[in-house]
């Protein structure tokens, strides 16, 4: 079942491009989740029928009590990680045996077609990372990597916009500066455009993943080849905090991220993360708003 948070409220498409506007009384599947849950959306009447294109399609989960983002989830993300390290003199840095994640703000989160808004303080560094989302459908307290399945209530498109400056200050020591504060910045969690429940993949959930720049492939590659698959994922964090209904996890990213290469997002870039069987995400790059602070 694919589903929309929209304008015009939660809706289910029938057929590719048609969707049905359900007789439901949240206004978004983030209220849907935090109520009942997932399923009655599979039963709920059609109040009216509209084309996808002519609807205003918002982020599936608009707030997000938590997301959280992990990182270096992919081989060949790892390799360019520890290839560049080296380069920095620092061959000694090693891959954690364990999933590296952080917390991010929820107000981050972005609606598709939305503008990644780059901000006067840290405009220069902000890089892509395209993304496959879970999110929770109920909530998960150290639960066993068994039981994590059952606690997804669909997997999304993510793409983890960050401040590459603040977040190597972070990683350089700099107590003014923090990972997860390069990652929270209004409008640099692009979510959507819907939420595919998982019933539609396979328990491995192999899925082809790309991020274009202005059409040019800058990340591919499949999900399958993550390091921590998405039950370890739910079962570690769970450990640490009580997942709930709406939380979302990003689950890494996969090589060709701007950093390694200099090539840092500009105003008037679009960028668009691509997920087989779930679609595309697509955002535009807006300059800082003029007079703004650019900080110190």
């Amino acid at each position: 079942m694919r589903l929309y948070s929209t304008a015009l409220g939660i809706a289910r498409e029938e057929s590719p491009g048609e969707l049905s506007v359900l007789d439901l009384p949240f206004a978004d599947l983030g209220a849907l989740l935090h109520g009942p849950g997932i399923d009655p959306a599979r039963a709920a009447a059609a109040v009216r029928r509209v084309a996808l294109g002519e609807v205003r399609v918002h982020a599936p989960v608009p707030r997000p009590g938590k997301i959280l983002i992990v990182g270096l989830n992919y081989p060949s993300h790892a390799e360019e990680a520890l290839e560049m390290f080296a380069a920095m003199g620092r061959p000694d840095i090693t891959l954690p045996a364990e999933p590296n994640f952080q917390l991010v703000a929820g107000s981050a989160v972005t609606a598709p077609g939305d503008d990644i808004r780059l901000p006067a303080v840290a405009a220069d560094q902000v890089d892509y990372e395209g993304e496959v989302a879970v999110v929770i459908g109920r909530s998960a307290s150290a639960v066993s990597t068994a039981e994590a399945p059952s606690h997804i209530a669909g997997l999304t498109i993510a793409n983890d916009v960050s401040a590459r400056d603040i977040q190597q200050r972070a990683m350089s020591g700099d107590p003014t500066a923090s990972i997860g504060v390069a990652k929270s910045f209004d409008t640099f969690k692009p979510l959507g455009p819907c939420l595919v429940t998982p019933d539609e993949f396979t328990a491995a959930i192999d899925l082809r993943l790309r991020t274009l720049v202005n059409g040019d492939v800058r990340q591919d590659d499949r999900t399958s080849s993550f390091i921590h698959g998405v039950a370890d994922l739910i079962s570690y964090l769970s450990r640490y905090q009580t997942l709930e209904p709406g939380d979302v996890i990003l689950t890494g990213t996969p090589r060709g991220a701007g950093v390694f290469s200099g090539r840092h997002l500009r105003p008037g870039d679009v960028v668009e993360v691509e997920v087989e069987h779930i679609g595309t995400l697509r955002n535009r790059v807006r300059a800082a708003p003029e007079g703004a602070s650019s900080g110190t």
